[in-house]
Formats: C-alpha cells, structure tokens, sequence
C-alpha cells in the first residue's frame, strides 16, 4: 500500500498507513496489524453496520472499541469502507 488513507466518520478520524490504524476523536487509539482484531458486522435488516476492532487476535482479545453506524451514516462516509477493506488485507497478510 503506498501512503495513507483517511476517512471521517462523525467526530472520529480514521487513518491507515499499511501497519497502524489510528482513530482520533473523543479518546484517540493506535493499533497494529499484527496486533488487532477487525470485524465489520452488517449491514442488518435495517442498513446498520457495527465496526470493532481489539487489540489481540481473535482467540485472545484484547480492550476494543465498538462503532455503530446507521444505514443513513454509512451511506455518507466516504472512503470508510475502503480504509476498512485495506486494514483487513493488511491483517491478513501479517498472519
């Protein structure tokens, strides 16, 4: 991946460099690849989506943080799927 993504979603700023997720907001946090667990539910019967993402790996998490995003919010956040989709690539590839 060649440089950084961002995307704005409400009050949060999302950044992706390849290796670290950044979301800056009300309380900011880093996590990295090699290091993280992302799971991005949705969208239900309503449009909704739901974005967690912990620390640790799936078989052992780690502290998270949980979005929620109506289908009205996610329709209107440019580039967040993208971020996302590139972040999930990245933790595959760290294995």
């Amino acid at each position: 991946m060649d440089g950084e993504i961002m995307a704005r979603a409400g009050n949060h700023l999302y950044t992706f460099d390849g290796r670290v997720l950044e979301v800056f907001g009300n309380s900011s946090v880093r996590f990295h690849v090699r290091h993280m667990h992302l799971s991005v539910k949705g969208p239900d019967r309503k449009g909704n989506r739901t974005v967690e993402i912990r620390h640790g790996r799936p078989d052992a998490p780690g502290d998270g943080y949980v979005w929620r995003y109506s289908a009205a919010e996610w329709g209107s956040l440019p580039g967040l799927d993208g971020l996302l989709h590139a972040v999930r690539v990245a933790i595959d590839q760290a294995g």
